[in-house]
């Protein structure tokens, strides 16, 4: 004998809804609501078609109300839709100078520290051992 025939009701309707709207993984709704993924399709295709759509609304309206709004996250979000939105884009300019025709001046340089050796027995700042003072005599 099988599992008693599936009716779902608004309440379950609508957290399917919720549940695809998040994102959730079919079997993993079906598995909270105690039925088999195919039950779930066949009678709540129009809350996994729909929830994922709904979800994004209010998301994008919520994000629609902070860009239209006042305060600091009213920037962050007004950037974030016109970046994705409106297709802006943050530029990066180079720019090389130097003599129009000619090539680009290219400046590499090394440098070379000196240190003077100091006479055994001296001692100070950047004083670099005698060679007397390293051989050990």
């Amino acid at each position: 004998m099988g599992r008693p025939r599936h009716e779902p009701d608004a309440n379950q309707r609508r957290q399917v809804e919720t549940l695809a709207g998040y994102g959730i993984p079919e079997h993993e709704i079906a598995n909270l609501i105690g039925i088999d993924p195919k039950t779930l399709r066949r009678h709540y295709r129009e809350e996994l078609t729909h929830g994922h759509t709904k979800a994004n609304a209010k998301v994008a309206e919520n994000l629609f109300r902070k860009a239209t709004g006042e305060g600091r996250e009213s920037v962050t979000a007004a950037i974030f839709w016109l970046k994705t939105r409106a297709r802006w884009k943050e530029v990066s300019v180079h720019e090389h100078g130097g003599i129009p025709g000619q090539p680009i001046e290219q400046v590499n340089e090394i440098r070379r520290i000196i240190v003077e050796p100091t006479l055994p027995g001296e001692t100070g700042a950047g004083a670099l051992p005698h060679r007397d003072d390293c051989s050990g005599k």
